[in-house]
């Protein structure tokens, strides 16, 4: 996998060292924290002889598009993009009486229960406190989570999360491990291996791990069928898309044309399709969709996601976010340490976003 915090630290040395490149594929937020080297990519798309026409700009869901976009400055163009989402085991949730996927947070509080208290009634003591959600803490999880519940991290210029929205989102989930429906799990065995073995009704992963789910049940003759969920929150569903992008920095007029024909060229439908058999990643564009029936067919999950995209949501367009999400992931993960909070209270939720809120905004200066 791609390390894009050495990727920018090498970046950034560059730029100081007045070396920089002529073109990098980075994070959207890494070069909102470079605008000023960066090239404004609006005129490229819109020049007459070599940009795209406003039925190729329209391919690409707004989602995507726009991510990139700060002010009405276009930082960069779209090279990958994934997202985080639930998994759910559909055959098993069949067999605990549910016959169709939760929509809400209740009826998604209803399943994983009910998977917890059958493990519990089974002969294994040894999976008793198992079942439900297998929590983890990828800064897009509990984004996901608080967009579901109306909530968010960003307010104006900075950041806020202390909204009753994150509370209740919060709360929730902590509750939810409380009653022994969702866990985390120890290192020791793969998470695929889990949610496959039936320890988990509901998993979360990138576009880019569905591989890695579909060989863990393949190791297990294939027995249960098994989709791709946004999180659920009271009245609405949510999920983040996330990604890389092409950013040019500004040098002479030839080496940027050059560096927006390569992007356009890497953004063409037959590219896009070869790239997305390669690294199971979003695709762009719709024209790419249609090349993509095959692979489709045989990636079911991956097809799902791609259906959700056109409602997901982007991450936050400033610079600071690169440190925020990492506090934020650390941040959710501590809330579930069952030493250090073992009941968490009222409230003792509004006091982590709280301090979640201030280190955010510090990083944000």
């Amino acid at each position: 996998k791609v390390n894009f915090g050495e990727l920018f630290a090498q970046t950034d040395a560059a730029l100081e060292a007045s070396t920089e490149p002529n073109m990098v594929i980075a994070l959207p937020e890494h070069a909102v924290g470079w605008r000023g080297r960066v090239v404004d990519l609006n005129a490229y798309v819109r020049d007459p002889d070599y940009g795209m026409s406003a039925l190729e700009m329209s391919e690409f869901p707004t989602v995507v598009w726009m991510q990139d976009e700060v002010d009405g400055v276009r930082l960069g163009m779209p090279a990958q993009r994934t997202g985080r989402f639930l998994l759910y085991n559909q055959s098993w949730a069949r067999e605990l009486g549910f016959l169709s996927a939760p929509d809400t947070s209740s009826e998604f509080e209803e399943q994983a229960c009910a998977a917890n208290q059958a493990l519990a009634k089974d002969a294994d003591p040894n999976n008793d406190a198992l079942g439900g959600w297998l929590i983890d803490a990828h800064a897009a999880t509990p984004l996901g989570w608080m967009s579901a519940f109306g909530g968010g991290v960003t307010e104006d210029d900075g950041y806020r999360f202390l909204t009753e929205e994150n509370i209740e989102a919060f709360k929730f989930l902590k509750v939810l491990q409380q009653k022994g429906c969702a866990w985390v799990a120890s290192p020791d065995t793969p998470v695929p291996d889990r949610f496959a073995g039936r320890q988990a009704l509901f998993a979360t992963a990138s576009l880019e791990d569905l591989v890695e789910y579909s060989r863990a049940f393949g190791a297990l003759g294939g027995r249960d069928e098994w989709v791709v969920l946004p999180f659920p929150g009271p009245e609405q569903t949510a999920f983040v898309v996330y990604g890389s992008s092409f950013v040019v920095f500004e040098s002479d007029d030839v080496t940027q044309l050059a560096a927006w024909l390569f992007i356009r060229w890497m953004l063409g439908a037959e590219n896009q399709a070869r790239w997305v058999q390669s690294t199971g990643l979003f695709p762009l564009r719709a024209s790419t969709v249609d090349l993509l029936a095959d692979y489709s067919a045989t990636h079911p999950q991956w097809a799902q996601a791609v259906k959700l995209l056109p409602s997901g949501g982007m991450t936050p367009k400033l610079a600071s976010w690169r440190n925020v999400r990492v506090m934020l992931a650390d941040g959710f993960r501590d809330m579930f340490d069952t030493i250090r909070h073992p009941d968490l209270t009222d409230g003792q939720v509004p006091l982590i976003l709280k301090q979640m809120e201030e280190t955010a905004n510090d990083l944000n200066q």
